[in-house]
């Protein structure tokens, strides 16, 4: 059972996202709060599998609260609800430790689908907040790009497989049956991947896929 902490100022959010969790048995929602400092203190209580936390929240934001979690219970998994009006504040919630990134307007499934993958310690971006934050560079876009298919091109091609899986959510289980490869192998992969492209986590690693045309387009 993947259990949940649901951390949003508006009520209304918070029903709507709980109901969509409470479609999935393998999923409890084990706790509620409205504001960030409610939210560090019930995820200190409960000891969630996955905080999920608004980024615009009263007293204490969602950014800082997902830094606290982080640094202090590193046992669960931080995801953001975001909306295309926050881009700004994905490069913070990286820095921060956060893994996942879903759009409250987004499908369901893929609500669903980024709460097991943090649960399980992968990381998962909404391709349309992917997307959307790549393309919001503007100038810069073609020249992160350019630098990412560099970075990419320095991997071995296993690796690039890798970096491609880890781009599309995929968790080192996952990963490991895509590529008919043992799991201790597939966790020295990712390891190899994040240092050699100087990432801090899976999520940043997923950016640099993302931005190097590597999601979406692995071989199995």
């Amino acid at each position: 059972m993947i259990r949940v902490l649901l951390a949003d100022d508006e009520a209304m959010i918070r029903a709507g996202v709980r109901a969509i969790l409470a479609a999935d048995p393998g999923v409890e929602v084990v706790a509620e709060a409205g504001d960030g400092h409610e939210t560090v203190s019930l995820a200190q209580a409960h000891r969630p599998d996955v905080a999920l936390l608004d980024i615009r929240m009263p007293r204490l934001d969602g950014l800082a609260a997902a830094e606290e979690i982080v640094r202090t219970m590193p046992g669960t998994g931080v995801a953001m609800l975001t909306t295309f009006s926050e881009d700004a504040y994905v490069a913070r919630a990286l820095s921060g430790g956060a893994t996942g990134f879903l759009l409250k307007s987004g499908d369901p499934h893929e609500l669903l689908a980024g709460v097991r993958a943090v649960a399980s310690g992968a990381a998962f971006l909404s391709p349309k907040v992917a997307r959307h934050v790549i393309d919001g560079y503007g100038g810069e876009r073609l020249g992160r790009e350019a630098a990412a298919r560099a970075r990419a091109a320095a991997l071995s091609p296993r690796e690039r497989e890798v970096l491609g899986l880890v781009g599309e959510g995929l968790s080192n289980p996952e990963i490991a049956a895509r590529l008919h490869l043992v799991e201790g192998t597939v966790k020295a992969y990712v390891s190899a991947v994040l240092d050699r492209l100087e990432v801090r986590n899976r999520v940043q690693a997923a950016i640099v896929a993302y931005e190097a045309g590597l999601a979406g387009r692995s071989s199995g």
